[in-house]
């Protein structure tokens, strides 16, 4: 009787080929590709969200930490999502249906905001977000799907795993890299956000319908929901593009930085108004430059007044140009007036020469440029007056509202010189005690002109901060206001110290102006 056989252990199979995970993978261009261009499409959208949204809840702090937040959100839900269904679904079927739906989406949200706005206009902070909710979430995050979703169907080889994300995540930077010099650099100076929002939406749409031809061709895969929604989701984006160019549109022209709009004045028919992402900005009347009609205005120009005597020409410095109101007037007022504006929007200018009764020449030159930039060109000891009147919406910039860039306006005042500097701020009045105490750590005269109901912080307006290294000529600008605005007070003396108190000097290395302007 032959002994059993002992058990022996059968050799190890010999590892078996890695499979595919989704079937074939995509060739790598049309990866790149896809990858690319979705990552690009977001920030094009982020980018065009800022100005969609501006001129109903402006431009400021909250509303572009917003646009970046929300924009941050969407990517990572869309990414998530995207990576969830990819484990679900054959991505094959579902990168298609997600760019037209991107490219339906898209075209949906410049009607969307443009009639939300109306009702969420003002700076709420909910009402910001929700706007740049529905301006940004669900297109971004239908593109930030995209990626997983290619990701997945590359993964035909485990091994190489590390290499396809990696590979992929670079080009998906590199695309939203180049969209956003691109939109930045070249799409917003050159086209209206309507018209890069449908580009775009067609664009989206374009390229779903051609990969969805192409993913057909190689591989049948039935695309999802029945024919019925996919018919039903066409007429919608077709919709909302036509929507897109009937949607109120609160601007005349697009600059590179606004959403400009010229009314008419229906009681002054020669009177104009600049609107600013829908702020009041600036008034002329194009038949009387000496006419001022806002309140700040008269105080500038009541300053102005007195500041050398009667029609003795000035060498004036403008930060900021927007309806280019006190030049006119100091050319009208003072014949022979040098006056040199720095403007940092250039559609600005063109705007004031077509609406506003604009004219360059020998006494009005108009600088193009950032005003900290252009102001450290300006010589020592150059100008008789310098009127700081620049805002980003409701807000001085706060490099503008510096010791650093005071320190560069004292050095180009000359020794008798004024500088003159409008701020906007509301109760408790953080921002204009800030900005007061970093003037006076440079000018060693500082007066302060406002409403009387402003200085009591019973709400907020304009204020207009008077400093020079010379005694101020107090009483003439007393008597002066007193012509043009009775009401309105003059602080100055220990009067004006005590206003400010410990108000913070702001610098370069520190100036929170969005937050101190922010109400209690």
């Amino acid at each position: 009787m032959s002994s059993p056989t002992p058990d022996v252990a059968a050799p190890p199979a010999a590892a078996a080929p890695s499979e595919p995970i989704t079937g074939r993978a995509l060739p790598n261009g049309l990866a790149a590709f896809l990858v690319f261009f979705s990552s690009g499409a977001v920030l094009v959208l982020e980018t065009v969200a800022l100005r969609l949204v501006g001129p109903y809840v402006g431009v400021t702090l909250q509303v572009t930490s917003s646009v970046i937040g929300v924009a941050l959100a969407a990517i990572a839900y869309g990414a998530w999502t995207g990576g969830w269904l990819a484990d679900r679904r054959n991505p094959r079927g579902l990168l298609a249906p997600a760019l037209v739906l991107a490219g339906i989406a898209t075209a949906v949200t410049l009607p969307v905001v443009r009639y939300a706005g109306e009702v969420l206009r003002g700076g709420a902070a909910s009402g910001i977000l929700l706007l740049v909710s529905l301006a940004v979430f669900v297109p971004a995050a239908l593109l930030a799907a995209v990626t997983p979703l290619v990701v997945k169907l590359q993964l035909a080889d485990l091994r190489r795993t590390g290499q396809v994300v990696g590979r992929l995540s670079g080009i998906g930077t590199l695309g939203g890299i180049t969209a956003t010099l691109l939109t930045g650099f070249v799409l917003v100076a050159a086209l209206r956000s309507t018209v890069i929002l449908v580009t775009l939406a067609v664009a989206l749409g374009l390229a779903g319908i051609g990969l969805g031809w192409y993913l057909r061709r190689q591989e049948p895969t039935e695309l999802p929901g029945p024919a019925r929604t996919r018919a039903a989701l066409a007429v919608l984006g077709l919709a909302g593009a036509g929507l897109a160019t009937v949607a109120p549109n609160p601007c005349d022209i697009e600059t590179a930085y606004h959403c400009a709009r010229v009314t008419t004045d229906p009681n002054r028919p020669t009177g104009r108004t600049l609107l600013l992402n829908s702020a009041h900005h600036s008034y002329v009347d194009l038949a009387d430059p000496k006419h001022l009609e806002y309140a700040y205005t008269k105080w500038i120009g009541a300053v102005a007044d007195v500041a050398a005597p009667a029609g003795q020409r000035l060498d004036a410095l403008h930060l900021g140009g927007g309806g280019f109101t006190v030049p006119r007037y100091l050319t009208a007022t003072r014949p022979g007036t040098g006056n040199v504006v720095f403007e940092i929007d250039g559609g600005l200018v063109e705007l004031g020469e077509q609406e506003l009764g604009v004219r360059t020449g020998p006494e009005l030159r108009a600088v193009v440029g950032d005003a900290r930039m252009l102001v450290g060109d300006e010589p020592t000891d150059s100008r008789d007056l310098v009127v700081g009147d620049a805002f980003g919406h409701l807000v001085v910039p706060w490099h503008l509202a510096t010791r650093e860039m005071a320190a560069e306006v004292r050095r180009v005042t000359r020794p008798g010189g004024v500088y003159v500097q409008n701020v906007i701020d509301y109760p408790p009045l953080r921002f204009i005690r800030a900005e007061l105490a970093t003037v006076a750590a440079e000018f060693r005269h500082v007066a302060l002109i406002a409403p009387p109901e402003a200085l009591a912080e019973e709400q907020g307006a304009n204020f207009l901060i008077v400093g020079s290294d010379a005694p101020l000529p107090l009483e003439a600008v007393r008597a002066r206001l007193a012509e043009v605005d009775p009401k309105v007070s003059l602080l100055s003396g220990t009067e004006l110290t005590d206003f400010v108190g410990g108000a913070l000097v702001l610098t370069d290395d520190y100036a929170p102006v969005d937050q101190l302007l922010a109400t209690a």
